[in-house]
């Protein structure tokens, strides 16, 4: 069976860029999400946004008792004694209780996870390196923070090929301890565009049996990694429904006023729509950086940063070492 275990709604909360803006980080609905996981060959579909279950309660709320859906949540953590220092544990099987018990641990990222474990529940660390910068040395960050998780994401949608075989080759070498932990991947998607590109493969014939079988490290992973293509499709595509929103065409929930005044500052902003272009070209330049300073900290060597850098071409790459396609 296979699902992509990483995917945003609607419900994942507001951009933090320019926040006056309103701008949500998805515009996708569950439902849309539900049918396009599907299309795309996804036997089980999970939906995981930021800090909240709302998305899965929505979708439950008209498809009560579905079989083929795994309710999941992506909580962000700090942690302690780091400042700005985050990291997001993606979660499978969440209910109500667990979402609300959680919530006064997110401060303290051990204090979360093993929460988590002591309830039972299947999580991931996901995009390892996404928020690190050096907070502290990369051997210990590395160590610490895959030993606390179940699983790792070791392909996210959105992250470099660099980015992702970093954490598998991490993985690999035992940096999270013996044994390993299993693996998990998902796309991150925030648009339709992505969902169910990038996905976790198990045996199994029901939503039990393949949880089951990725506890027992029986998963593999396969689909897209991300690239420049990926993250600036992205952005405009939801800049592109932030609009549509503002003129009654997209969900949206904006009092009338805050619409007005979100719609005239992005007319303001019209001049400046190149900017995200040249965002997501730093971000990846940024990554790429990262990820082979943290290389050659570790393994003493280097990575090639231009090959998985910027072509839709290079966002498709598939890894042929798992034999596993873009459906």
């Amino acid at each position: 069976m296979k699902a992509d275990l990483h995917v945003h709604t609607y419900h994942s909360g507001f951009a933090t860029h320019l926040p006056w803006l309103r701008s949500r980080e998805c515009y996708a609905t569950p439902a849309q999400v539900f049918d396009t996981a599907k299309a795309r060959g996804m036997d089980l579909v999970a939906m995981t946004d930021h800090d909240t279950l709302d998305g899965c309660l929505e979708y439950l709320g008209a498809h009560p008792g579905a079989r083929d859906f795994i309710v999941g949540e992506e909580i962000e953590c700090r942690v302690p004694d780091v400042s700005g220092l985050r990291v997001h544990l993606g979660a499978l099987g969440m209910t109500e209780r667990l979402h609300r018990d959680i919530q006064p641990l997110r401060g303290n990222v051990f204090e979360a996870a093993a929460f988590l474990r002591q309830e039972g529940v299947m999580f991931a660390m996901n995009h390892l390196f996404f928020f690190y910068r050096g907070q502290l040395p990369s051997g210990r960050y590395a160590r610490d923070l895959l030993s606390l998780a179940p699983a790792v994401e070791v392909r996210n949608g959105a992250m470099s090929a660099a980015h992702n075989r970093l954490i598998e080759d991490l993985t690999a070498a035992g940096y999270g301890g013996t044994p390993a932990p299993v693996v998990m991947a998902g796309s991150d998607a925030h648009t339709l565009r992505w969902v169910g590109t990038t996905f976790t493969e198990a045996p199994g014939v029901t939503r039990e049996e393949y949880l089951a079988s990725i506890r027992e490290g029986r998963a593999v992973v396969g689909g897209c990694h991300g690239g420049l293509w990926r993250a600036t499709s992205e952005i405009y595509s939801v800049i592109v429904s932030f609009w549509l929103s503002l003129v009654g065409l997209e969900r949206q929930d904006l009092r009338p006023h805050r619409r007005l005044a979100s719609a005239l500052a992005s007319l303001a902003l019209l001049p400046a729509q190149f900017v995200p272009a040249i965002v997501a070209v730093e971000l990846k330049r940024r990554e790429a950086q990262r990820v082979g300073r943290v290389r050659a900290e570790l393994f003493g060597g280097r990575v090639e940063h231009g090959a998985d850098f910027g072509t839709p071409a290079a966002d498709a790459k598939t890894g042929a070492d798992e034999g596993l396609g873009v459906q």
